[in-house]
């Protein structure tokens, strides 16, 4: 006899308890960033220390600049436009002169714009920012060097590289998230397992070992999150590893709206930035049409689910992602068929990588990423976007819907066709 997981709120009640708990994180969380925003705008102006996070050029009305992503000391993220003739500082702390009389709480949580002068630079660059020179010095060509420093350390790709791949429909590949952390869980629980087993067997058999194995493999990955300086995306999928594991461990439905609704609140009560990250919204986008597809169609065969989720998702996320990178190219729907291969991809990347192979798929991924694309701006009429999340919404509990909603999804991808044309 199986026993069937349950919904985590069976009533009305644990749905206020859970809710009055989320709002008072929430408000501890805004009045410790209220508070550290008030040091930082203490004066008209500030001396702090950040750290250069990216660093690309722009162009304007016929001027070319470079722009700065830095991250204050505080966590918050600044953009300043700055001369060509500085040099590379990307992944180096600096201590800047920053104009802080025009900022506002709400610029303070979202990344803001102002005026900053560079006072001096460290030496030292950080420690993420070494790892990525150390995989790239396994790399001869410029863009393999940004594409696996993008995969393993997520360092920012150029914006020339990152219009492309946003044209091929694959730039999502390359976003550490749920995925990515998921191949490490299984590796991590491939290695640790036989030793544990032994150990296990021999002086702890009372033990649990799968949730002795699930707090070891976790300890592990919050170290890569922590290092990786936590992308939204990553964080995502992180605390929704955890927190599904400690619903599935009670016998709680895991594939579940629930779960994600659950996991999205504490997250933004948390981190109140990330309501503003578009990186978050789309990694929780891509697991909400994945949870919804398994809602409708969780009956089907285990290889056609497989082949249709990826088309499913596409689908999906097509409008969102012309209307966010307003790009589209012929071969974008080819993308379904790179995700699947990605599977593959990314753990061979990673043993080539570990084993002093890291070049071995270079010379496929140039020839790919060099093959001729004519890559198109493009655009959709006024409104789709707030509909589809509206049809997404109502999908959840209505078929019909969800019949809709997907014949929007292949409306805008023939009219992205035909723009193209």
């Amino acid at each position: 006899m199986k026993l069937e997981s349950v919904e985590l709120f069976s009533d009305f009640k644990e749905v206020i308890v859970f809710g009055t708990i989320i709002i008072v994180i929430a408000l501890f969380s805004l009045s410790m960033e209220y508070s550290r925003y008030s040091k930082l705008v203490r004066f008209d102006d500030a001396v702090v220390d950040a750290v250069v996070l990216n660093q690309y050029d722009r162009q304007k009305d016929g001027r070319e600049y470079q722009v700065l992503k830095l991250r204050l000391e505080s966590g918050s993220v600044l953009y300043v436009a700055v001369g060509t003739e500085i040099r590379n500082l990307k992944g180096y702390n600096v201590k800047i002169w920053l104009k802080t009389d025009q900022i506002r709480f709400i610029d303070y949580l979202k990344g803001f714009v102002s005026t900053v002068y560079i006072d001096s630079v460290q030496r030292q660059k950080e420690l993420r920012y070494k790892f990525y020179d150390y995989i790239a010095s396994k790399h001869e060509n410029v863009m393999m060097q940004e594409v696996f420093g993008a995969l393993f350390a997520a360092v920012p790709m150029s914006r020339q590289l990152q219009m492309r791949l946003s044209g091929f429909g694959t730039s999502h590949l390359l976003a550490i998230s749920g995925f990515h952390l998921g191949v490490l869980s299984l590796l991590l629980f491939w290695l640790l397992r036989w030793p544990y087993a032994a150990l296990q067997h021999r002086f702890f058999p009372y033990r649990h070992g799968k949730r002795d194995l699930f707090v070891a493999i976790a300890a592990v990955l919050i170290g890569y999150v922590l290092f990786l300086d936590a992308p939204p995306s990553l964080l995502r999928a992180y605390v929704m590893l955890v927190v599904g594991y400690a619903m599935h461990d009670r016998g709680v439905k895991v594939v579940s709206m629930q779960t994600l609704l659950i996991t999205v609140l504490l997250l933004l009560a948390l981190w109140p930035k990330l309501f503003f990250s578009i990186g978050f919204w789309l990694s929780v986008a891509g697991v909400f049409y994945i949870f919804l597809f398994l809602t409708h169609f969780a009956h089907w065969g285990r290889w056609l689910k497989f082949i249709a989720l990826h088309f499913w998702v596409y689908m999906m996320l097509l409008p969102v992602a012309i209307y966010i990178f307003g790009i589209f190219s012929i071969v974008h729907p080819l993308s379904i068929a790179a995700t699947m291969c990605f599977m593959i991809f990314y753990p061979l990347a990673l043993f080539f990588h570990i084993f002093g192979f890291a070049s071995l798929l270079d010379p496929l991924l140039i020839s790919l990423l060099e093959s001729p694309m004519q890559i198109k701006n493009i655009t959709l009429f006024e409104g789709i976007i707030p509909l589809h999340l509206l049809l997404s919404i109502l999908s959840v509990r209505y078929s019909i819907v969800l019949r809709v909603l997907f014949g929007s999804s292949v409306a805008v991808l023939v009219g992205a066709v035909y723009q193209i044309a």
